[in-house]
């Protein structure tokens, strides 16, 4: 939601996803460093076109960067919050990737978002002031900590703020929504290209490459957000690049054919 990273692209070693790589020529790649800052600027955040709303003046903006009182890193496979923690904070991711998972009542775990930088994170806790789902880093991240009674009492001050939050919560409707879909009417392959194509589209939103990226979220991981099993998940991507649609080196993935992803 509010959350500056003017992080320089570094590569990660694992098998997940979802990351980029530098590559020849056009747009650079989307990786991520977390920053040693403790405190949040939204003035010099190159995710601020996804995250806050645009127009505020610099007094506005003052009052917003006094609202994120600092910034948090969370090292690779901790947890930013677990399900049944007390909710008061509302996180946006500055570096990094997250994914949220939450929990059956016989203790099986589904994943159920990946959230990269300039994206919100605890939204689940509004409704019972409680989360309803566990946050945990993919990579090395930082989060801004953006406190909620203050928020609200700056959306009530600032109507572009206002209008941000509820944008905030509609697009997490749309999207899981939209995954209610992948998971109720697609195909494996059906799945699998829509996954990859909206990984791409996201890069691509951020200024970074669409074709090539590391893998953040692992293949397991994969397959628990998608509805599969881990054979399936690693069939499903051999085939596509048998198919020529793409190219896996590795933790590596580049998308060859994007046109042949998405008439799959």
């Amino acid at each position: 939601m509010l959350t500056p990273t003017t992080a320089a692209p570094v590569a990660h070693a694992d098998d997940s996803i979802a990351s980029s790589t530098p590559v020849r020529g056009g747009r650079r790649a989307a990786t991520f460093r977390p920053s040693t800052r403790s405190a949040a600027r939204c003035s010099s955040c190159a995710m601020r076109q996804l995250c806050m709303p645009q127009g505020l003046s610099p007094d506005e903006l003052t009052k917003l960067e006094t609202l994120i009182c600092s910034a948090r890193s969370v090292q690779r496979g901790e947890a930013l919050y677990r399900s049944g923690d007390r909710f008061d904070s509302i996180y946006a991711v500055r570096s990094g990737s997250m994914k949220t998972v939450m929990a059956h009542r016989d203790g099986r775990e589904q994943v159920t978002g990946l959230r990269l930088a300039g994206e919100a994170l605890g939204l689940d806790g509004i409704s019972e002031d409680l989360h309803a789902c566990s946050a945990l880093a993919l990579e090395d991240s930082t989060v801004c900590i953006v406190p909620y009674t203050a928020l609200k009492s700056l959306c009530r001050e600032i109507g572009s703020m206002q209008d941000r939050l509820h944008k905030l919560l509609g697009e997490q409707i749309v999207r899981e929504a939209a995954q209610m879909m992948v998971l109720g009417s697609l195909s494996a392959d059906e799945r699998v290209a829509a996954f990859l194509l909206d990984v791409s589209e996201r890069n691509a939103q951020r200024g970074y490459s669409s074709a090539e990226f590391n893998l953040r979220m692992t293949r397991e991981d994969m397959g628990s957000y998608l509805g599969m099993t881990l054979e399936t998940v690693s069939r499903t991507l051999s085939r596509f690049q048998k198919r020529g649609l793409i190219d896996i080196q590795g933790k590596h993935i580049r998308i060859v054919d994007l046109d042949g992803l998405r008439h799959l």
